[in-house]
């Protein structure tokens, strides 16, 4: 379906690292893939729970398999926290640290700890504990990845509390939980995914209690750093716990290219998605399953160290060990791993700086900026001298 770009709309005033870029995906009438928006999304809001502490709606659907098509841009669409109950919503939040001088004790947003209760219209309960600078300790229906893009987060449990960085991904499968900022700042990626809580209100995790982790004498590639999965869910009522902390264990190779890597972090298999302790165990690696979602981190060498030494059959062995031999598009563009998937792609990237090659065009992004890639084809082209990092929620398109 062909689309009109549209100017962003700056809807308030711009603070410092308030805004972020945002680029979506579509195509033009004869189907071949373009930018649609590159700006601010329009949908910033005004401070949430706690003066400091504001988000930015970057997507939503409503639906599962996502719609990948049309005019409109779906961040203006309407939602009861914490998101629509058959499919969810992409956000980033910028939450301030406390300024010199700040007194919790005369602090206007303090609210003391009391028992949980339901905020309306439902699916979200609250245990209070927050003031300014520190948001309640609180619980959704949903599964949350949640990605610090920048400064760090203090992510508060009821059995621990752990500094997370510019990088780490934090997997909520429907956990109690609070966030504090340690320093001056920190922004945060959140793809919230509906979930049902089998037994209620309590969202105990269910099944076995187990989790894959890396073998103790697993040695890393050359020039891949581990990306630091948590994990956490509540194992007893009321009551937060961590899964697990450490390098996500499943990590793909393409001999092809040294230096590259696919690390997946986690697996849903519906929507609503279940409230489970482990699901790298599913053998969805790049395409998510029916209704799901695969979450998972991408190492880009230099392309100049690949560059003149893959054809066809290294690219599409990539695909195929990937478990998406249809997703290559080799040979219909310059850039040998030209692909296209019937997904949703959230793609945050996290370090470095790297070229979106498009039918229609190029996009030069860096770190911290996010593009929403909707079932077009296209490749990512690393033009610097470092490796670059992306980080990419895939999930089940139409």
């Amino acid at each position: 379906m062909s689309e009109a770009r549209l100017a962003p709309s700056p809807v308030a005033p711009a603070r410092s690292n308030q805004t972020f870029r945002r680029v979506v995906t579509g195509t033009d009438a004869g189907g071949r893939s373009r930018v649609v928006w590159d700006g601010e999304s329009e949908k910033m809001h005004a401070p949430s729970m706690g003066s400091g502490r504001r988000y930015t709606d970057l997507w939503i659907w409503n639906e599962s398999p996502a719609p990948l098509s049309g005019t409109n841009d779906d961040a203006n669409l309407g939602y009861n926290f914490p998101g629509p109950i058959e499919g969810g919503h992409l956000r980033v939040v910028k939450a301030d640290g406390p300024p010199p001088g700040y007194d919790p004790n005369n602090d206007k947003d303090f609210v003391a700890p009391h028992a949980p209760k339901v905020i309306p219209p439902g699916r979200m309960w609250d245990r209070g504990y927050n003031n300014a600078f520190t948001s309640p300790m609180h619980k959704t229906e949903t599964v949350d990845y949640g990605i610090v893009l920048t400064g760090e987060r203090v992510l508060v449990l009821d059995d621990v509390e752990l500094t997370m960085r510019p990088g780490d991904i934090v997997v909520q499968v429907g956990a109690w939980h609070r966030w504090a900022v340690p320093g001056s700042g920190a922004t945060m990626m959140f793809d919230m995914i509906s979930a049902r809580f089998e037994d209620g209100e309590a969202g105990l995790g269910q099944g076995p209690d187990e989790t894959i982790a890396l073998p103790a004498d697993f040695k890393m590639p050359a020039g891949i750093r581990p990306v630091r999965r948590i994990v956490t869910i509540d194992r007893e009522l009321g009551k937060s716990s961590l899964v697990s902390d450490g390098p996500a264990p499943d990590i793909w190779l393409d001999p092809a290219r040294p230096g590259f890597a696919s690390t997946r972090v986690w697996v849903t298999d519906s929507t609503p998605a279940k409230i489970v302790f482990e699901t790298l165990q599913l053998p969805h690696r790049m395409l998510p399953p029916a209704n799901g979602s695969v979450m998972r981190y991408m190492t880009l060498p230099p392309d100049e160290s690949w560059k003149g030494r893959v054809g066809e059959s290294e690219v599409r062995a990539y695909f195929a060990a990937m478990g998406a031999p249809g997703a290559s598009r080799f040979g219909e563009g310059a850039h040998p791993y030209l692909q296209q998937t019937r997904t949703l792609d959230f793609c945050a990237v996290i370090e470095g700086e790297v070229t979106l090659v498009l039918d229609n065009e190029e996009v030069d992004l860096r770190a911290g900026q996010i593009v929403v890639q909707r079932g077009t084809r296209h490749a990512w082209s690393n033009r610097s001298n470092k490796p670059v990092i992306v980080a990419i929620a895939a999930h089940d398109g139409r």
